[in-house]
């Protein structure tokens, strides 16, 4: 859904009060938009933290530009300091893009079950399905298409945006936001060998997913075969991540696009796992380590590492080991010419 920008003017001294930061320069600067760094305008406020952007602060037309608090720049610009930069132009972009109210009530299109319980200010799009005994707090907005299996209870505050599925039983907390094309609790992957055929394991747990919490777009989130599948406060997953069965995210944690964690592994608070990373089942990965992109994980992970490759090891030595893979034929062909001439040695000696 794309968001508009809100027509308005305000001072750089005035905009600073909400978005934070300190001003060198003009505070009465007027401001009435925001740009990317290449395309901003004489009234509007950017954003700039790498060296090579930094080069062309002179050259720029915008009104003001967001900085870090040690960056020296020309003395014609005018700046906006801040130990987190990047934070103060998200703050900025919230302001000049605000979010649109959603529209009240209940769609006469949607379908609604026995026993729905709801707070008020909902907002219940066309063609949702919403199962018995489900309870939403004050607040929630739950967009066209969205489908709600029964027994389901959705926080305050929460979005739930198009064609997303949340299964039978699952806990949604406050505050949180789950994009389209996601699917919550869905059976979890267990099957036992029958003979020649695969037999399924029921899988009678839930999802539980508590405040704070981003899930992108086309995430599947397995329920638990007993229990829970946990996603802690504050975690944000981007987009297509697999998430298995009877999993634990720890509070703030940050799943890239295309991660997949198998079954039963419990992975600790403030992690990161990056772009493709696959998690082996039953393990542990702890506090603050970082996967690497492609990892492939398949042992328990130490609070604080870095890891990487497949199969994962300590970042620095797989960056030794990535410089050495394309210089291995080149290698290989030594050692072959080596042994060759050590055989020859051999036989002149015999």
């Amino acid at each position: 859904m794309m968001k508009e920008a809100i027509d308005m003017e305000i001072s750089l001294a005035r905009l600073v009060e909400h978005i934070g930061g300190e001003i060198a320069g003009d505070g009465t600067q007027i401001i009435s938009g925001i740009a990317p760094f290449d395309a901003a305008g004489k009234y509007d406020i950017t954003f700039a933290d790498t060296a090579k952007v930094f080069k062309q602060l002179g050259a720029s037309d915008a009104g003001a530009v967001i900085v870090p608090r040690n960056f020296a720049a020309p003395a014609a610009t005018n700046l906006v300091y801040s130990d987190t930069p990047r934070l103060v132009f998200a703050r900025a972009l919230h302001w000049f893009f605000p979010k649109k109210p959603a529209p009240a009530g209940i769609s006469p299109r949607a379908c609604i079950g026995e026993n729905f319980q709801s707070g008020s200010d909902i907002s219940i799009g066309s063609a949702v399905v919403i199962g018995d005994d489900v309870t939403i707090g004050p607040r929630v907005r739950l967009h066209p298409g969205v489908v709600i299996g029964a027994g389901v209870a959705i926080g305050d505050d929460t979005e739930v945006y198009p064609n997303v599925v949340i299964l039978d039983g699952c806990r949604i907390g406050c505050r949180t936001v789950i994009h389209s094309g996601t699917v919550i609790g869905s059976d979890g992957y267990g099957f036992v060998p029958d003979g020649d055929i695969h037999f399924k394991i029921p899988q009678t747990g839930i999802v539980q997913i508590d405040d704070d919490v981003e899930i992108g777009a086309c995430n599947t989130i397995d329920r638990a075969t007993f229990g829970r599948t946990w996603i802690r406060s504050g975690v944000k997953t981007d987009n297509h991540v697999q998430i298995a069965h009877n999993v634990t995210i720890g509070e703030n944690s940050l799943v890239v696009a295309q991660v997949g964690i198998a079954g039963s592994t419990d992975i600790g608070s403030h992690v990161t796992l990056a772009g493709q990373a696959g998690i082996g089942g039953h393990i542990r990965i702890g506090d603050n380590a970082t996967i690497g992109p492609q990892a492939g994980v398949t042992r328990s992970v130490a609070e604080g590492q870095v890891v990487s490759g497949t199969p994962e090891m300590p970042h620095r030595l797989w960056l030794k080991v990535h410089n050495i893979l394309p210089r291995l034929p080149e290698l290989k062909k030594r050692v072959d010419q080596l042994d060759a001439m050590v055989k020859k040695m051999a036989s002149k000696n015999d």
